[in-house]
């Protein structure tokens, strides 16, 4: 696993309000030289989020979908299902972008 590649994610078992519920992607954000903590950071996708200038715009599996990155949040690597692939060098630009103007970096 390396920053930038993309998971089958699991719902989560009690999502609340507006949290994401059913199953998506993840997308892997955390630093490759922490990814041996005991968890991992990751970014949820949806295919049905409204366009923002914090959501970019990635493919997987030839269908785009947006990275949430204002729902960024923590995971055991093991809920992680199997690889979707990796981001391309300027989609992972464009999440980097995000998490900047999102988090106010």
């Amino acid at each position: 696993m390396v920053r930038g590649d993309v998971f089958d994610l699991p719902p989560p078992r009690s999502a609340r309000g507006r949290e994401q519920r059913g199953a998506r992607y993840a997308v892997v954000v955390q630093a490759d030289e922490f990814l041996h903590l005991s968890t991992t950071i990751v970014a949820p996708t949806s295919t049905s989020a409204t366009a923002a200038t914090f959501r970019p715009v990635i493919s997987v599996g030839g269908e785009d979908t947006r990275v949430l990155v204002e729902q960024t949040t923590v995971v055991d690597p093991r809920r992680l299902g199997q690889s979707a692939g990796r981001l391309k060098v300027h989609e992972l630009l464009a999440v980097d972008s995000a998490l900047a103007l999102i988090l106010g970096l």
